[in-house]
């Protein structure tokens, strides 16, 4: 995808649909429970961003103690950054993605479908052999 489209989006759209959607839902439930909402969201977001990386922090720890590369738990703790960032933002588009990737499951399938779509993680070519010898019958 060209960059340019990229930044576009990133940087106009995001915040005109941000924009949209505080002007909606002002106008439905008013303006003050609007800025409460946005205000809660980031301090609940926030409080929750802070549990869960205290927890992938231990994880971390125990992995290099038993000699592992913590490196799922690591690209965890970058998408809880990420996280944070799209919580503090004000607006309820950033908040849901934010929220998404507080779910420990939602958190783990996008670091996996990330690493797959990158070629990073492929099934070995020896699971592949034992895939197909069991598949094919005995002589």
């Amino acid at each position: 995808m060209n960059p340019a489209i990229i930044f576009l989006l990133l940087f106009v759209g995001i915040p005109l649909t941000e924009l949209y959607f505080l002007i909606e839902v002002g106008s439905r439930i008013g303006a003050l429970t609007t800025i409460f909402l946005t205000v809660f969201t980031a301090v609940l977001g926030g409080m929750m961003v802070r549990m869960q990386g205290f927890s992938i922090a231990m994880r971390v720890k125990s992995g290099m103690e038993r000699g592992e590369v913590p490196a799922i738990e690591m690209l965890e703790g970058l998408l809880l950054l990420i996280s944070g960032i799209l919580l503090l933002l004000p607006g309820f588009f950033t908040d849901l993605f934010g929220f998404l990737c507080l779910v420990p499951p939602i958190r783990r399938a996008m670091i996996l479908a990330f690493l797959k779509r990158s070629g990073v993680m492929q099934p070995s070519q020896g699971f592949k052999r034992e895939v197909e010898q069991k598949s094919q019958p005995d002589n």
